[in-house]
């Protein structure tokens, strides 16, 4: 774990990465990367339309193609999707970054996602019991991959990045 090199912020929809991302980049003057944005500017297709006409698989193969391209770079701070977690080679991709895993319990983040335009195909119908089901599936293998967490709660953007930089300025290079 280096706290000069890239960042990989980790953790289920309505945590914030999206958001932080670019308020963290700030705060560290470094560039940030979005990896939904990417895979949908790459395959022309937004997420939802990929995983209906491709399936999951397909989405997440190209999600750790867009890792690997944006941690081949000059160090940025990555918003990762919430399940790059789940994807074979991705924990081994994220291993010379400092991987930030934003927590929250499902029923804030399902109230957080309400008013969200965006459709998340693995939401749909009940998404607090889905956030619930996606937090218990996928809590190993954030505390695998985690140097850091943060419990964002109820905190806004530029709250949980600057808590995420204090505690990067906190790890031991």
């Amino acid at each position: 774990m280096t706290t000069g090199g890239h960042v990989v912020l980790v953790g289920l929809s309505g945590t914030g990465k999206s958001t932080v991302a670019p308020a963290l980049a700030g705060l560290l003057g470094r560039g940030w990367v979005d990896l939904d944005r990417e895979v949908e500017r790459a395959a022309g297709a937004s997420v939802a339309d990929l995983f209906a006409g491709e399936g999951e698989a397909s989405f997440r193969r190209r999600e750790l193609d867009a890792l690997h391209t944006a941690l081949a770079g000059p160090p940025v701070v990555v918003a990762a999707g919430g399940g790059i977690v789940t994807v074979a080679g991705a924990a081994e991709a994220m291993a010379g970054a400092t991987v930030v895993w934003l927590r929250a319990d499902p029923r804030v983040l399902a109230t957080r996602l309400e008013n969200s335009s965006e459709r998340r195909p693995l939401l749909e119908g009940d998404a607090a019991a889905a956030l619930a089901r996606l937090a218990e599936a996928r809590e190993p293998a954030y505390r695998a991959v985690a140097d850091l967490e943060v419990e964002v709660g109820a905190m806004g953007a530029d709250e949980v990045a600057g808590a995420v930089a204090r505690a990067l300025a906190e790890v031991p290079c």
